[in-house]
């Protein structure tokens, strides 16, 4: 049971900054290639999981496809051009190079450009090339091998390692653990390892991560939502070279032109996003795993459901004040009363307010200004409200 208990080391993990910087745009690829099922030795899920912990990566390059099909209602017009809702659907195909703990690159390339991050050492550098603008951080002296950057802050998984090492971290008893069908991703044979959870008031059906069965490392990554024989999403590589990289991959040269901002990293703080998640977390009256004290989580494991306040504005249904200077990257205006207008109203003996649901997650905005959230039906959502 040891080995249920600790979180595998992000070990290839490109910084988790690349969720965010990267994946604003995405080339449409058609859904992954099944293949014949390959004859591997038997091997038990316990087996499975000592392979995650114990497998040992020198180095790394390949093609990642990330595909996300939420069900979201549609939400075009009210954040144009937002990161969140291109995330959060459709496809994205990334390039990966790994080589070592201290020296990884992920890059994008779609029909208007190229985006890059790179870390090397503890530099670290984000470039775009529509606008031809880079940044530059030196990562502070505690961010130490293997560990991701600070600033990491993730909000869907760049590779399958990463998403392996978020799901290994909800098990517990509360989630069943099986061996799957085994597969060949990427030219590679795989074992696959499915997470089921116990308690149905989960959306989730079940998480299957495919696992090279020569060198033990995540190949492929599956959430398959309640009633869907589909991924709600995936993360695979299409592509992979466990030879490790050229140094000069890890090497940013500066475009002619190009507009540099330096920047210091902040260190790193525990219970930040990327970090280790508090002992406390997912306990009733605690705060949640980001650290904030405005934020508590009702319920553990699967069913966790976090609430929080919102703020004056946006509970009236208001847009916030602009900003006289909106930071680059930033989230564009949004209509806040147009978006909840477009939400279904509910109400009950824990009062009244707008839902959101998707395949995978519900979210309650309720009027007295809370926001509840979580991968559980909404009657779960209703449970946390009254209490």
């Amino acid at each position: 049971m040891s080995v249920l208990r600790s979180r595998p080391v992000l070990r290839w993990l490109v910084p988790a900054t690349a969720a965010v910087a990267v994946i604003g745009g995405g080339a449409a690829v058609g859904t992954f290639a099944a293949e014949a099922e390959p004859s591997l030795p038997p091997r038990t899920a316990a087996q499975l999981l000592v392979d995650l912990q114990t497998s040992r990566l020198e180095g790394l390059s390949g093609t990642v496809v990330q595909r996300a099909d939420l069900g979201l209602p549609p939400l075009v017009g009210l954040v144009p051009g937002n990161e969140l809702t291109t995330m959060l659907t459709g496809t994205h195909t990334l390039r990966v190079w790994y080589s070592g703990p201290d020296q990884q690159r992920v890059a994008l390339l779609d029909t208007l450009g190229e985006q890059d991050v790179i870390r090397n050492g503890r530099d670290l550098w984000t470039w775009q090339s529509r606008t031809n603008t880079a940044t530059h951080r030196t990562l502070g002296g505690d961010v130490g091998a293997g560990k991701p950057a600070p600033e990491a802050a993730a909000n869907l998984p760049a590779t399958p390692q990463q998403a392996a090492d978020l799901a290994l971290g909800a098990v517990d008893p509360s989630t069943e653990v099986s061996v799957g069908r085994s597969a060949t991703v990427a030219g590679q044979n795989a074992y696959e390892l499915v997470l089921q959870p116990r308690d149905r008031a989960s959306l989730v059906h079940q998480l299957r991560i495919a696992i090279d069965a020569k060198r033990h490392v995540p190949l492929r990554f599956e959430v398959l939502a309640k009633g869907s024989d589909r991924p709600a999403f995936e993360v695979a590589f299409t592509e992979v070279d466990y030879r490790r990289p050229d140094a000069d991959q890890f090497t940013f040269n500066p475009p002619p032109g190009v507009t540099v901002t330096e920047e210091k990293a902040e260190a790193p703080t525990a219970g930040k996003p990327g970090h280790a998640v508090p002992p406390t977390a997912g306990k009733p009256g605690h705060a949640d795993p980001a650290g904030d004290p405005k934020v508590r989580a009702v319920g553990s494991g699967w069913t966790t459901v976090l609430v929080a306040r919102l703020d004056g504005s946006l509970a009236d249904g208001k847009a916030p004040a602009k900003p006289a200077a909106p930071a680059a990257g930033s989230v564009p205006d949004v209509d806040v009363s147009k978006f909840l207008g477009g939400l279904t109203a509910v109400n009950g003996d824990w009062g009244s307010g707008r839902l959101l649901t998707s395949k995978l997650f519900s979210v309650l905005l309720t009027d007295d200004g809370r926001v509840l959230a979580g991968a559980v039906t909404p009657e779960r959502l209703y449970e946390a409200a009254r209490s």
